[in-house]
């Protein structure tokens, strides 16, 4: 019987990176998203534009998808890089040197020939333009002491969309396959996958409270549930939006690996389900603790290895009524139970008190 442990483990270990960093990072993103949270209709009509938009996905042109989403992904990187630019120098050295070793590291590739061969010259020197530009960067924001600087913001959304551009359709881009070898595999969107997904929580988390993280875990769910097994919508548009070689998803080899002629099994996992998990993780957090929330965290990925070996061995996946995965579901299933017994456990005492943070001001109403 085949199973995985690493996509359990990739969950963990990436939604509790969202939630450690999200605790450190509210206050600084919070002058980004002010401190507005859903309400329950903002709730209902925040899954319902997830319905909308899954359903007619696959019948929106190709280009219009691909600028969607690059957009997106452009402005989230320079709202969460500039809300953490006012960075103390020796860290601005640090975070703008990575850039410039980065850009120059991808210049050099492509000039030995890693990218296509008529992209080589301007993708060598559009690498190596950033590589100055970040420099340049540096020396200005070193000038003009620790505060926000939009240029310093710009780094991040400019080298994601040069590597998407040249090297989306190299080997270790954004196209995945079914099965392949390690030599052909996409690192890129592996990397930039788990970083939108930790980007992801930190920036939304604070919208959501208690009573709406049960109205949105529920709602989500059912919809997850209905577009897999009933419509099959979620799979034709997953397949959609991944074969444009976008970062909407993981893909990673089952551990222990299980290897055919054609090369070796990738499992795939969408960004919305690392952001569900997140945000129960986030919440639970905030209410119950750190520890409870590590515990529930363990429980969900526990809950989705087992409903991974129905995929993963032919005589299971026939009980499914189409060969995919809602994967809210199994994380529901884990979170859910650890939360009622701690909530039972706690039925009488006071939600703990949020210590509040000496560097935020203090607001009056």
């Amino acid at each position: 019987m085949h199973f995985d442990v690493l996509m359990p483990s990739i969950l963990f270990m990436v939604t509790l990176a969202s939630v450690l960093i999200g605790r450190k990072a509210e206050t600084k993103l919070k002058t980004t998203v002010e401190t507005r949270e859903f309400k329950p209709r903002d709730t209902f009509f925040l899954v319902l534009m997830i319905a909308i938009a899954i359903s007619v996905v696959i019948f929106v042109p190709s280009m219009a998808i691909i600028a969607l989403f690059l957009f997106s992904y452009s402005t989230l990187l320079f709202a969460v890089s500039y809300a953490f630019s006012d960075l103390k120098p020796s860290r601005l050295k640090l975070y703008c040197g990575g850039f410039i070793v980065a850009s120059a590291i991808a210049a050099l590739a492509s000039y030995l020939g890693v990218v296509q061969a008529d992209l080589r010259v301007y993708a060598t020197g559009a690498f190596a333009s950033l590589a100055l530009g970040a420099f340049f960067a540096l020396f200005f924001a070193l000038r003009k002491g620790v505060k926000p600087s939009w240029y310093v913001a710009t780094l991040s959304p400019v080298l994601f969309l040069l590597l998407f551009t040249f090297y989306g359709q190299t080997n270790i881009g954004f196209i995945l396959s079914p099965t392949v070898s390690l030599q052909q595999f996409p690192y890129l969107l592996d990397i930039y996958g788990i970083t939108f997904a930790i980007l992801i929580v930190i920036y939304l988390g604070s919208l959501f409270s208690w009573k709406t993280v049960f109205i949105f875990a529920a709602l989500l769910t059912g919809l997850d549930i209905v577009l897999v097994w009933i419509t099959g919508t979620m799979v034709q548009a997953a397949q959609h939006i991944s074969g444009l070689g976008l970062p909407v998803l993981v893909a990673f080899p089952t551990l222990p690996v299980v290897s055919s002629t054609e090369g070796i099994l990738i499992l795939r996992l969408g960004l919305g389900d690392f952001f569900f998990a997140g945000i129960l993780s986030t919440q639970t957090t905030k209410r119950f603790g750190l520890k409870t929330a590590i515990v529930s965290l363990l429980a969900i990925c526990i809950s989705f290895g087992i409903f991974e070996l129905i995929l993963l061995n032919p005589e299971l996946i026939r009980v499914l009524p189409v060969p995919a995965l809602p994967a809210t579901l199994p994380i529901l299933l884990g979170w859910l139970p650890v939360i009622l017994v701690k909530m039972y456990l706690t039925r009488n005492k006071p939600p703990p008190a949020t210590t509040p943070n000496p560097s935020s001001t203090p607001t009056t109403k």
